[in-house]
């Protein structure tokens, strides 16, 4: 086997490894008896410091410029309206809805930069409109439907994470990092309250969601996706969205209803079959110039 196909290899294993860790954010948040803006802050708090200490340890410099910070923010929102989510509503609906997001990047590509969706573009825009709507159908008497507009919303600051590599001077790892410190200061007044349990498990809880669901899981995705192909990452990630509502319902034996199924089925296979026919839409294109 070559060097670079072992390279390539250890990359997928580690967006793998990533995937993995991050399934297990909804169970974790819906373990951990605390306000979901105190998990958010603690989460970013200890996550930023892992990121810290991996970039020293990379020598990567911390880059501090528009395109960093506006991605910043865009994760510091994704991360704080996924937590408000889950905890709001099921965590199948939070991270499936989330994962909606390539409508938006169709729509703002198209806004913003002229790039006017193909075919394909629309007809997955159709289709995982179609997962969402049945998301909404089954959360209106269930009392989910503020965490389903929040999780929502998270699929639009996570749509606006990955289009910040169109803006000259984007860093990946140091917008990851100031989502962080956006998320510590906006979770902060609710980690300092009263009200904040410091059980033992709590805290466990909360050192698992910071440490290893979310830094060790950035740390991982950073190594991968150095040497594995964004299609190929995209469809080894889709593990999280399968997994997470997984755990959930073998931990915390929480369920989704009947039409949320059919609407997960939707989203999942819609985002697959996505990321394929934009790949041979891509090769094609190849072939023909």
């Amino acid at each position: 086997m070559s060097t670079a196909q072992t390279r390539s290899r250890g990359g997928a294993l580690c967006v793998l490894a990533a995937a993995l860790l991050f399934s297990l954010g909804g169970m974790l948040v819906k373990l951990v008896p605390w306000h979901p803006m105190a998990i958010g802050g603690a989460r970013s708090i200890l996550a930023g410091a892992i990121l810290l200490l991996y970039m020293k340890i990379r020598r990567h410099r911390l880059v501090v410029n528009r395109a960093v910070l506006f991605g910043g923010l865009a994760m510091g929102l994704t991360s704080t309206l996924y937590v408000l989510a889950t905890k709001m509503t099921t965590a199948a609906d939070a991270i499936l809805i989330q994962y909606t997001a390539p409508i938006y990047i169709i729509l703002f590509m198209w806004a913003f930069f002229k790039v006017k969706p193909t075919k394909i573009d629309i007809g997955a825009t159709l289709v995982l409109l179609c997962g969402v709507v049945l998301f909404f159908l089954d959360s209106l008497g269930g009392g989910a439907l503020i965490g389903n507009l929040l999780a929502v919303l998270s699929g639009v600051t996570w749509a606006c994470v990955f289009m910040m590599k169109q803006w000259r001077g984007a860093d990946n790892l140091s917008s990851v990092f100031f989502g962080c410190v956006f998320g510590a200061l906006v979770g902060l007044p609710w980690l300092l309250s009263p009200s904040v349990e410091w059980s033992g498990s709590a805290v466990l809880g909360v050192l698992a969601i910071g440490f290893v669901q979310f830094g060790a899981a950035y740390v991982f995705m950073a190594e991968g996706l150095t040497s594995t192909p964004p299609l190929t990452a995209s469809l080894i990630s889709m593990i999280e969205p399968i997994l997470n509502p997984i755990w959930v319902a073998l931990i915390v034996h929480e369920t989704i209803g009947p039409l949320s199924l059919v609407g997960a089925l939707i989203v999942v296979i819609g985002v697959i079959g996505y990321n394929l026919l934009k790949a041979r839409e891509e090769r094609n294109k190849v072939k023909s110039e």
